[in-house]
This record gives C-alpha cells, structure tokens and sequence, in this order.
C-alpha cells in the first residue's frame, strides 16, 4: 500500500485538551490541511471546548505541571513544582504568546477563520456542551453545528479518511 494507491483525501482533527499547545497542534494541524486541498473536519469536545468558546478561546494557557517537555529559557528543564505557584503558569503563557506573535503565528481566532475561510469544518461536541451547560451562542461563529460523536464519525467516513486525536 503507498499513497499514489489510497491519497489522503479526508482529515478529522478531534481535539479534546484546552491547553495553548494541544488546541494550536490541532489549529496547525487542520490549517496544513486546508492549505493542501484535504477536506477537513476539526471536532472540539471536553476541555478543547475552550479554543472555540468566545469566553476562553483568547486566553488559553500553557501547561506548566506534568510537562517534561517544557524548558526554561536558556534551555534548562523547567522544575514542574514551580508551575503550582500562584502567577506562574499565567507568566508561562504570557511568555508563549508573545513568542508565537514574534513569529506572527495566528490567533486562535484567527486560525478559526482561515480554516473555514478554506473550506475546512468546525464542530462541537453535544456531550462535552451539554456537561460545560454551554449553548451554540456561547461557540466562535466559525462554528458549523453541534453534534453527538457519532453524526462527527459519519461525515468522516469514506475511503482516504484520516481521523487525528489531539
């Protein structure tokens, strides 16, 4: 089996962490997509409900404990008992927009509107609403619907499908 054979046609993004790198991992991942022509479909659900609620979509934070990846600058490990002091992980996420706009990378906002803008598709779980006690007007307007995992599941189908879990 090679590519030529099964190209990937179709890509379905579910994004269930609210935290700044695992919802932009998913904005990355969803804009590539569309900028390669694949149909793409991002479903939100549990805590990843944060990127496109107007209330929380522009103030995500970094995790700053139980993240054995993150360093300090300089490149020293960053001691996961520093990220429960108050103010810190505010400071951490700070830190991280600021270098992210240094690379003029986008807004989640406006990551929202260049996936749609390109054709892609973005969803909301009703379990993960229905626990939040969020409603459809509480969701960015680049929102399409509001489904059960099962509706998001049959617009993935079909052959050349690639479904993502972030």
């Amino acid at each position: 089996m090679n590519n030529e054979e099964y190209p990937l046609k179709k890509v379905c993004i579910i994004c269930a962490k609210g935290s700044l790198e695992d919802v932009y991992a998913a904005l990355v991942m969803a804009n590539g997509a569309v900028m390669e022509g694949i149909e793409t479909k991002v479903f939100f659900t549990f805590f990843g409900l944060d990127a496109i609620t107007k209330k929380q979509m522009s103030s995500l934070h970094t995790a700053a404990v139980g993240n054995p990846a993150m360093r300090m600058p300089g490149g020293l490990p960053f001691p996961t008992l520093l990220g429960v002091l108050p103010g810190v992980e505010a400071g951490v996420s700070k830190m991280m927009r600021a270098e992210m706009e240094k690379l003029d990378i986008p807004t989640v906002p406006e990551f929202l509107e260049m996936i749609t803008a390109g054709g892609g598709e973005i969803y909301a779980c009703k379990l993960a609403m229905d626990m939040f006690k969020l409603k459809k007007s509480d969701l960015s307007d680049e929102v399409k619907d509001v489904l059960t995992v099962g509706q998001f599941y049959e617009l993935c189908g079909g052959q050349g499908t690639q479904i993502i879990f972030t």
